[in-house]
């Protein structure tokens, strides 16, 4: 039987369609409209007519559904990931302090003290090495520090990478666990640009203020840490958040420590003394409410600190802005 015109073109269209299929398997163009294709985590597609060209059928989620942090908690089988805050980075099994089994039944009075007897032998042997101990302190150190001064986890997390570099560059003996776990932490929030002084971690600490920047230092020049001077300025925000200051006075305390900083006011000073008195000063330029004392409160400087600082930086802001003027 003779071949119409029609069908005949649609052989030669399902042949060129196959031919081109062929040639762009694996390629970038599409083979219907040879448009582009776009690919990403499940499927790969044509952007210009939509044909799904392949399709990934592969569920890489868990085979349980939960509706509830609890219910998560409980159907998942995996544990925490690894971190740098254990001594272990969390790599070690933890047995839970719980006396129940996994269906939550309770265990019987022997099963409860079998399982008393293996947590003991379980802590031991996680700790039976001295550098173990140690880590373990000055980690627990750390993350107490940080919870009761708001420091991020993140910046703990480099706390505990400095010290384990002086723990393994042999910087620990003739110095406390405590100094120079606090030591860490204060180089990882100088890093990390955090407004933290060392006089609050001090009060957090287990040591005293001289014995932390005595620690300090010498984790700085031992393990050579890049560090850049203490900006007064992070501290602007902070207390006149704390001193609930107007948009107004913050933005020219800010600038009356710019114009203290080109003069080179800051070099040697403390950077919570300046911002303290560049946020007093402002507030006379301002013609806002504050007194000496609310300051030294909210800042912890005292007040003869403040009258020192504050005249200077007053000072050199009114010169600047009557050079401005006339200019």
């Amino acid at each position: 039987m003779p071949t119409t015109k029609t069908e005949s073109r649609r052989r030669t269209d399902a042949r060129n369609r196959t031919t081109r299929s062929e040639r762009t398997n694996g390629a970038d163009e599409c083979p219907e409209c040879d448009s582009r294709l776009r690919r990403d985590e499940e499927q790969t597609f044509c952007e210009s007519c939509g044909l799904v060209v392949s399709d990934d059928r592969i569920d890489r989620g868990p085979e349980w559904r939960a509706f509830d942090a609890n219910e998560r908690d409980r159907k998942s089988r995996v544990g925490a990931p690894t971190t740098t805050m254990l001594h272990d980075r969390g790599l070690s099994t933890t047995i839970d302090w719980r006396d129940r089994d996994g269906y939550g039944e309770a265990l019987s009075n022997d099963r409860r003290r079998q399982f008393q007897r293996l947590r003991r032998w379980d802590q031991r042997f996680r700790t039976k090495d001295a550098t173990d101990r140690n880590l373990q302190h000055a980690l627990g150190e750390i993350e107490r520090m940080g919870s009761a001064l708001g420091i991020p986890d993140d910046t703990c997390e480099t706390a505990s990478v400095i010290y384990r570099r002086a723990l393994g560059a042999d910087l620990l003996p003739g110095r406390s666990i405590e100094g120079m776990a606090t030591a860490a932490l204060y180089a990882a929030i100088r890093q990390a640009g955090i407004p933290r002084s060392i006089d609050e971690l001090a009060t957090v600490s287990r040591i005293d203020y001289l014995e932390a920047t005595r620690a300090y230092r010498y984790l700085l020049r031992e393990l050579e840490l890049p560090m850049a001077p203490p900006d007064p300025l992070e501290y602007v925000p902070r207390y006149a958040s704390t001193l609930d200051l107007s948009n107004e006075t913050e933005r020219t305390a800010r600038e009356v420590l710019e114009v203290g900083m080109e003069a080179g006011v800051h070099s040697g000073k403390h950077p919570v003394g300046l911002a303290a008195a560049a946020l007093y000063a402002a507030s006379r330029i301002t013609d806002e409410y504050l007194t000496q004392e609310d300051v030294s409160a909210a800042t912890d400087v005292s007040e003869v600190t403040i009258r020192n600082r504050y005249q200077e930086l007053l000072e050199l802001a009114l010169e600047s802005r009557d050079s401005i003027e006339a200019a």
